[in-house]
């Protein structure tokens, strides 16, 4: 087979690359054409060079070519994959950053919260971009497969507003399933059969069998009790378990900030979150995470370059999605998987234009989603709060409305429970002021907010947060990674 698939946002190295080595994983991928974009001419050379070195050492006749300009590298494109960080980590600094001067701790402010509402700000008018460039370029019906943050927002504005097929991905419930079959003791995932829905970060294993026997809810707290691990590290997730009755796919530290009753004081964030790992809980932990990683891949790249040298192996072919549902669509094997799409009545609980996670088939005829499902009320509701906020920070997205944006960010429920609507407004007034050149749909609301910033009486506080670590050194990394080599 012979086709062209063009990766936006490239640049995110070590996950494009990733992707790539999935995609020649399928025997019939290996004479495609991959076109990397990226705005970063740096990041570009060094993902080109190392995806050069992978096809050299395994001989595939697959073109690699990367450009700045994206036009170019969308022109007849059939599959278009965005993974794209707008503003990278100075913007996403200040998502976490502003809302702490405010008493609002985030461990990653990417989905929703106030983090992640603006995150959706300066993704959207770039989505939309991309959606037009499409239309225009790429090869007629071609699909967009978004993996970007805020998943939700992002997948929205391109289905609603920018009339591209376009389906957003994630791997929580992979991770929670992995979990799952680890507490249980099972040998493989594939012995665990299991339906999740919901939205995306907030999806829920509402049926789940070991084997073919059902995982009751006592069950299932028990097992997680018992584990010496998660015991610790999933506190949260455990305890929302016990009083919703089913298992959250998100991570402890992620599932903690959409809800309004776990992260509003300092205290009580220490007692249900994990300091393990940035995952668990953290002040701003993606943000330490992910500058930690830049850095060091930036200084040990050769190292980087001379391990993409090796022969791909298939059985390590990764759960993300993409290359599943693109080797689904070109050959007709059947491949099942939960997927982001406008709900149109598939959870018969949720609103018809949300943006929804939940099972789906692929094969020849597309994606066909799962229809049918109701969500347990609890799971509904605390949904239905997110949705509300997303379909708000979308419509004000396009729109360049700022008092719908604080609205959406005042609707928030992590939000909600710690700031007033005094603070709310001056917060969003700050961060747009922030983050201008991120937002050119707010450009007239810019001098306004300056204005009202520079009259404001509302208090502040230098915060950072109620746990919050320090970004490591190279030097420190290399110790760390030291240690744990010589632990095993």
């Amino acid at each position: 087979m012979s086709f062209k698939i063009a990766i936006i946002g490239a640049g995110s190295v070590g996950f494009t690359k990733k992707l790539f080595t999935d995609l020649l994983c399928v025997p019939e991928f290996r004479d495609i054409e991959v076109a990397l974009t990226d705005i970063s001419q740096h990041n570009l050379d060094m993902i080109r060079a190392i995806l050069d070195k992978v096809v050299d050492a395994n001989g595939f006749p697959v073109k690699v070519t990367a450009h700045t300009d994206r036009r170019r590298a969308l022109e007849g494109a059939k599959y278009i994959i965005s993974c794209v960080r707008v503003g990278g980590l100075e913007a996403y600094a200040d998502d976490i950053r502003i809302p702490l001067k405010y008493g609002i701790d985030q461990c990653v402010g990417d989905t929703i919260c106030a983090g992640g509402i603006l995150y959706g700000q300066r993704n959207i008018p770039v989505i939309l971009d991309f959606c037009k460039d499409i239309r225009e370029v790429a090869a007629p019906g071609a699909k967009f497969l978004n993996y970007a943050n805020p998943m939700a927002m992002n997948t929205w504005a391109a289905i609603e507003y920018g009339k591209v097929d376009t389906v957003g991905l994630c791997h929580g419930v992979q991770h929670g399933a992995e979990q799952i079959a680890e507490i249980f003791g099972a040998e493989n995932v594939s012995e665990l059969d299991y339906i999740c829905s919901g939205i995306n970060h907030q999806t829920w294993f509402i049926d789940l069998r070991l084997n073919g026997r059902k995982i009751e809810k006592d069950e299932l707290v028990a097992a997680f009790e018992a584990h010496p691990v998660f015991s610790q590290q999933e506190k949260l997730r455990i305890d929302v378990l016990k009083r919703f009755g089913v298992y959250s796919t998100e991570s402890n530290g992620h599932l903690s900030e959409y809800l309004p009753w776990y992260r509003k004081r300092p205290d009580e964030i220490a007692r249900w979150i994990d300091m393990s790992d940035w995952i668990h809980g953290e002040t701003g932990g993606y943000l330490r995470h992910s500058t930690e990683t830049r850095n060091w891949f930036e200084t040990e790249f050769p190292q980087f370059l001379a391990s993409a040298g090796k022969p791909i192996d298939p059985a390590k072919r990764s759960n993300e999605h993409a290359s599943h549902i693109l080797e689904a669509l070109e050959t007709g094997r059947v491949y099942r998987g939960h997927f982001n799409v406008k709900n149109n009545g598939v959870i018969s609980n949720l609103p018809s234009d949300a943006i929804i996670e939940s099972p789906g088939f692929v094969d020849r005829f597309g994606i066909n989603m799962a229809s049918g499902v109701t969500l347990p009320e609890a799971c509904a509701a605390t949904c239905m709060a997110s949705i509300n906020v997303q379909r708000m920070s979308v419509h004000a997205a396009v729109s360049g409305d700022i008092d719908l944006l604080k609205l959406a960010v005042l609707h928030d429920p992590l939000v909600g429970a710690v700031a007033t609507p005094e603070e709310v407004w001056q917060m969003v007034d700050e961060m747009v002021v922030a983050q201008a050149r991120w937002l050119p749909q707010y450009a007239d609301a810019v001098p306004a907010a300056k204005e009202r910033l520079a009259k404001s009486s509302v208090k502040t506080r230098d915060w950072a947060g109620a746990a919050r670590r320090n970004v490591r050194s190279i030097e420190e990394l290399r110790a760390e990674k030291s240690a744990l080599k010589k632990a095993v």
